[in-house]
């Protein structure tokens, strides 16, 4: 079976679902691009718990989980059906690694996963499920989860970290146009070390990038980018979804990590995979 490459998004606020912009435009392309596959895997941290937990609904509802937004938000609906099979095989994968791993069968998408997926995937006609991030997690801890889960990528998985390439709330709400030049910065070391392969350098961003603890006050949504690039077959290559810098401070850029996507030719590369 063909191995599939595995995928960081930015998933900025809840509102990309409603305004895609050039990020949401550019994940469109590569969701008709990719491979498709079985079943699509998303690690977010907005469902982060004391141990991994993996998601068996057969019908996940779509979790409108924050305040304050539009109601046309509140309305949305991610309909996919849940991946039974795919989450079964990645309990497997965490309890074989020692990871007390546990089944939930009651959860639904929360808006890390179906809103970059409202783009990936329009018709929500691919099985979703999600694994958690436990709340332990360090840089090599989140490294080491994506190695963890990477076999699912040869067995026609697509693994998704959806976290943000650049967060800080406070001056998220405060728009002040003038941040952009910092994360700007953060974000181009971060992409120059994706496409250098350099997976050593993207562990440590947090403590050597440039204005690493201005972007990321706290670390949950920049662990998932140590997801999907740990569980990846190989480093290189790599490749940028844009996505430009929104509200002035989100950086919406997006990583494929093991495919060349420039490479990629839509209708070929757009089929299902062989069993």
């Amino acid at each position: 079976m063909q191995m599939l490459p595995t995928l960081f998004v930015s998933h900025g606020a809840p509102t990309f679902a409603l305004d895609p912009g050039l990020a949401g435009a550019n994940l469109a392309t590569l969701g008709r691009r990719l491979p498709r596959p079985h079943a699509v895997l998303v690690a977010s941290p907005h469902w982060m718990t004391r141990q991994p937990q993996v998601t068996l609904s057969l019908r996940p509802a779509t979790i409108h989980d924050f305040g304050g937004f539009d109601a046309t938000l509140y309305t949305l609906q991610y309909p996919a059906e849940g991946a039974h099979l795919a989450a079964r095989r990645a309990l497997e994968l965490l309890q074989a690694a020692g990871l007390p791993a546990t089944p939930n069968a009651d959860r639904g998408l929360d808006h890390g996963a179906w809103v970059p997926l409202s783009h990936l995937y329009p018709k929500a006609d691919i099985p979703v499920f999600q694994v958690s991030l436990p709340e332990w997690l360090d840089a090599d801890g989140a490294y080491d989860y994506g190695r963890v889960l990477a076999p699912l990528a040869g067995e026609g998985v697509l693994i998704v970290g959806s976290g943000s390439l650049t967060h800080n709330l406070y001056e998220f709400r405060l728009g002040d146009p003038r941040a952009q030049a910092y994360a700007a910065e953060f974000a181009h070391w971060v992409r120059d070390a994706v496409l250098a392969g350099d997976h050593p350098r993207l562990r440590q961003a947090l403590e050597i990038a440039p204005h690493a603890r201005r972007a990321h006050p706290t670390a949950e949504h920049y662990l998932p980018l140590l997801v999907a690039a740990g569980a990846a077959a190989q480093a290189v290559p790599a490749s940028v979804i844009e996505g430009g810098i929104v509200h002035g401070v989100l950086s919406m850029d997006s990583f494929l990590f093991g495919a060349d996507l420039a490479a990629m030719k839509g209708a070929d590369a757009n089929q299902a995979l062989a069993d």
